[in-house]
């Protein structure tokens, strides 16, 4: 099951942060309560990504020992079509993480020409390989091969990511061990924000979240994840009438649109928690360099009671899950 994800009955307090908190304190480190910004008018606390995952490789690490005491060693498999800058950046940097925790790496590269059918064998090598516990198809993948063809490929229990239809479908239907248990790989930026607002004791049931963004990787999978864990999601997109108004509602705001600086001060609730999801490349025009920009306005700081930063924030907790993923993976063998 996936550790701290049950849906919370109505005598219990399974949404009061116990979950990442404990983590954090079971692998020896506090979580960081600072102000977002320094300054007398900020009034929100950091959401510190950054150490929350280190808190976590260092719970895997001990995690990944037993199981190599077992005689069962981790490994994530990538597949990389292409020599796309930004993927290959993001799986190198997938497999640094796996060798600080332990996890072997078996990485399959395939050159920007390559077919459907030299694609799809890679698949099912990786679907073969014992060495591989799970695996990942980095997207995107170039023109004409269709990504949601390729990931039904994969077999379900060796989806890393957990984006594979039958492990997304698991969050709808109901699933083996009973009510509002996950057995299946979860979507890591997802699971990632939710382990984010536990460990800072910020509670979901019952709570109102707006959503801004319906994407297969958070939107979507979000909104399904936080109703079984009994908060009201509501996923904004641009159809929407009022996304300020919908935002103005919520006692949590998670932001995936990829605008940067679209969520202003005057959108948020005071006291409401905003975990920001968008990362946009800005262009610096003084200095000619780029730099991050999420999709939250800083200034929301002064209004907000809870806020991530980017970076720092919702970016090390995904990467942090996906080894989470393929430990548990490994666990359920």
């Amino acid at each position: 099951m996936s550790e701290g994800l049950t849906e919370p009955t109505r005598a219990s307090s399974a949404d009061s942060g116990s979950a990442g908190a404990g983590a954090a304190a079971a692998a020896g480190r506090a979580v960081p309560r600072e102000r977002f910004v320094a300054g007398d008018d900020s009034t929100a606390i950091r959401i510190d990504g950054t150490a929350l995952a280190a808190a976590v490789k260092d719970d895997l690490r001990v995690r990944v020992d037993a199981l190599k005491a077992r005689g069962i060693v981790p490994g994530l498999g990538t597949i990389l079509v292409g020599a796309n800058p930004g993927s290959l950046s993001y799986v190198a940097g997938k497999h640094r993480d796996c060798a600080e925790v332990g996890i072997e790496s078996i990485r399959l590269d395939l050159p920007d020409t390559a077919s459907e059918d030299e694609i799809r064998a890679a698949i099912e090598s990786m679907n073969a390989n014992p060495a591989v516990t799970a695996f990942i198809i980095q997207l995107p993948l170039p023109v004409g091969i269709d990504p949601t063809a390729m990931l039904e490929l994969m077999d379900p229990a060796k989806d890393a990511d957990g984006l594979h239809p039958v492990n997304l479908g698991e969050l709808v239907l109901a699933v083996p061990g009973g009510k509002g248990s996950i057995d299946t790989p979860l979507p890591c930026t997802p699971r990632g924000i939710v382990e984010m607002l536990r460990a800072y004791d910020i509670p979901i049931a019952g709570r109102h979240v707006t959503i801004i963004g319906q994407g297969l990787t958070v939107g979507r999978p979000l909104g399904l994840l936080l109703t079984r864990l009994e908060a009201t999601a509501t996923l904004t997109h641009s159809r929407t009438v009022d996304v300020a108004a919908e935002v103005r509602r919520a006692d949590i705001v998670v932001a995936a649109a990829g605008v940067a600086g679209l969520v202003e001060p005057d959108w948020v609730a005071p006291g409401a928690a905003v975990i920001d999801v968008g990362i946009t490349r800005v262009l610096n025009e003084e200095t000619g360099r780029y730099r991050l920009r999420g999709d939250v306005d800083p200034a929301v700081a002064s209004v907000a009671g809870f806020q991530s930063p980017v970076p720092g924030g919702v970016g090390p907790m995904t990467r942090a899950m996906l080894l989470k993923n393929v430990v548990e993976a490994a666990e359920r063998r």
